[in-house]
C-alpha cells in the first residue's frame, strides 16, 4: 500500500507539468499569432523570398512538365527547354572548386593543428557511422519489401547518348535559380518517353528506396543529433529548408554547397570555423543517402535477375557501396557510375543498371536532399563536440588582441606628454 500511495504523487505531479507545459505552449502561440502584424508579414516574405521562389519553382515546374508532356516534344526541342536549368548547373558547379579549396583553406587558418585534428576525426567518425547506418537500412528494407519479385523481361530498359551542337553556345541567358530549378525538373518529366513504365516492379522499387531515405532523414539523422547535442532537430533543420529545397531541385549537394553555407551560417548560427572545414569534406565523401541507394539498388538487381545472395556477398555489397559513396562526386546521378564497381563486386550484369535509369533522376533528388541533410546535422553536432576547443581559442585570441593593444599605447603617449611638459618646466625655472 505504501509502495502505491508514493507512486501516485509523482503520476500525478509529471501530469501536472505536463499539462503546464502544454498551457506555456498555448499562450505563447496566442501571443505570438495576437502580434503578427501585416509588416511583420512582409518583412517575413522579404526575408525568405528566395525560398519560397524556389518552392514554387519546384512546384511550378512539376506542373509545366506533366502538362508539356502531351506534346510529345523531340529530343533537340526537350533539350532547348531544359537549357536554363542545364546553365544553372554550370553555373553552380563552376562555383564548387574554388569554394572547396578556399573554405578549406580558410577553415585550416582559423584552427591550431590540435582542434582541426579533433575536428576531422569527429567528423569522420561521424560520416562513417551514418554511411553504414545507411547501408544496413536500405539493406533491410529491399529483403523486406522485396520490389525485384518475378522477371526482368517486362521491365523497361534506357539509356540516351547527349548530342551537343553549336546552337548551345548561344543560350546564356538564363540566371536566377528558382528559374533554372523550374526548367531542370519540366525538362526532365518531359523527357520521360513512357509513364506507364513506372509499375510493377519499378514502382515497388521507387517506392522502397523512398521509404528508406525518409527512415534514414527523418528518424536516423534527427535522432542522432538529439542524443548528441540535447536540441531540438527540427528547429536545426527548420533553418536548412532553402538548402534542401535547392537539392532537390539540382540534385548535386556540391552545387548546393554555397546554399548550405549560407543556411548554417546566417539561419543556424554554426561556427564559420567548423562549416568551413566540415561542409566541404561532407560534400565530397558523405553521401548517406547514395549509399543507402546503391546497396538497395544492388539487390534489386540481383531480385529480379532470381540471383539468391548469401551472406557473404551481402556484406560485399555493403563494403563496396560504402567506399563507392565515398568515391562519388557530388553531381547528378554519379551514383549510378559508382554502382557498377557494387554490381561487379558480386557478379551482377552491369547493364541492368539501364532497368532504374527511368526513375533515378527522381530518385537521385531524394537521396541528394538526404546526403545535405546529413552533411549539415554532422556540421551540427561536431561544432557541439568542439565548444570547448572553440571557446579557449576564442579566449586565447582575445587575450592575444588585449595584449598587443597594451603594447601599443605607451609607445604613442609618453613621447608627446613629456614633450608637451618639459617646455613650462623649463620656463619657469628661467
Amino acid at each position: 500500500m505504501t509502495k502505491s500511495n508514493g507512486e501516485e504523487p509523482r503520476v500525478g505531479g509529471r501530469m501536472e507539468r505536463f499539462q503546464q507545459g502544454v498551457r506555456k505552449r498555448t499562450l505563447l502561440a496566442k501571443k505570438k499569432v495576437q502580434n503578427i502584424t501585416k509588416e511583420g508579414v512582409k518583412s517575413y516574405l522579404f526575408r525568405n523570398a528566395f525560398v519560397l521562389l524556389t518552392v514554387t519553382a519546384v512546384i511550378v515546374g512539376t506542373i509545366l512538365g506533366f502538362t508539356l508532356r502531351p506534346y510529345k516534344m523531340s529530343y533537340r526541342e526537350v533539350k532547348y527547354f531544359s537549357f536554363p536549368g542545364e546553365l544553372l548547373m554550370r553555373m553552380l558547379q563552376m562555383l564548387v572548386l574554388p569554394l572547396i579549396i578556399s573554405s578549406l583553406v580558410t577553415g585550416m587558418a582559423a584552427l591550431d593543428s590540435k582542434a582541426s585534428g579533433k575536428m576531422g576525426m569527429r567528423a569522420v567518425v561521424y560520416y562513417m557511422t551514418t554511411t553504414i547506418i545507411a547501408v544496413v537500412i536500405g539493406i533491410i528494407i529491399v529483403i523486406i519489401i522485396h520490389p525485384g519479385k518475378g522477371t526482368k523481361e517486362n521491365m523497361h530498359r534506357e539509356g540516351k547518348i547527349v548530342q551537343v551542337t553549336a546552337a548551345d553556345a548561344f543560350l546564356d541567358l538564363i540566371r536566377y535559380a528558382p528559374l533554372g530549378i523550374l526548367f531542370l525538373i519540366a525538362g526532365k518529366i518531359v523527357e520521360m518517353e513512357d509513364m506507364g513504365v513506372i509499375g510493377g516492379q519499378l514502382a515497388m522499387y521507387t517506392v522502397t528506396v523512398i521509404v528508406g531515405l525518409l527512415i534514414h532523414a527523418v528518424i536516423v539523422l534527427p535522432l542522432l543529433y538529439f542524443l548528441v547535442t540535447r536540441k531540438n532537430p527540427w528547429v536545426f533543420i527548420g533553418g536548412l529548408l532553402q538548402a534542401l529545397v535547392t537539392a532537390l531541385g539540382t540534385s548535386s549537394s556540391s552545387a548546393t554547397l554555397p546554399i548550405t553555407f549560407k543556411c548554417l551560417e546566417e539561419n543556424n548560427g554554426v561556427d564559420k570555423r567548423i562549416t568551413r572545414f566540415v561542409l566541404p569534406v561532407g560534400a565530397t565523401i558523405n553521401m548517406d543517402g547514395t549509399a543507402l541507394y546503391e546497396a538497395l539498388a544492388a539487390i534489386f538487381i540481383a531480385q529480379v535477375n532470381n540471383f539468391d545472395l548469401n551472406f557473404g556477398q551481402i556484406i560485399t555489397i555493403s563494403i563496396t557501396a560504402t567506399a563507392a559513396s565515398i568515391g562519388a562526386a557530388g553531381i547528378p546521378q554519379a551514383g549510378l557510375v559508382t554502382m557498377v564497381i557494387v554490381l561487379t563486386s558480386v557478379g551482377l550484369p552491369t547493364d541492368d543498371i539501364t532497368l532504374i535509369i527511368a526513375v533515378d533522376w527522381f530518385l537521385d533528388r531524394l537521396r541528394t536532399t538526404t546526403n545535405v541533410l546529413g552533411d549539415s546535422l554532422g556540421a551540427g553536432i561536431v561544432e557541439h563536440l568542439s565548444r570547448h576547443e572553440l571557446k579557449n581559442q576564442d579566449v586565447e585570441m582575445g587575450n592575444s588582441v588585449i595584449e598587443e593593444n597594451e603594447m601599443k599605447k605607451p609607445y604613442q603617449l609618453i613621447a608627446q606628454d613629456n614633450d608637451t611638459e618639459k617646455p613650462p618646466d623649463s620656463e619657469s625655472k628661467m
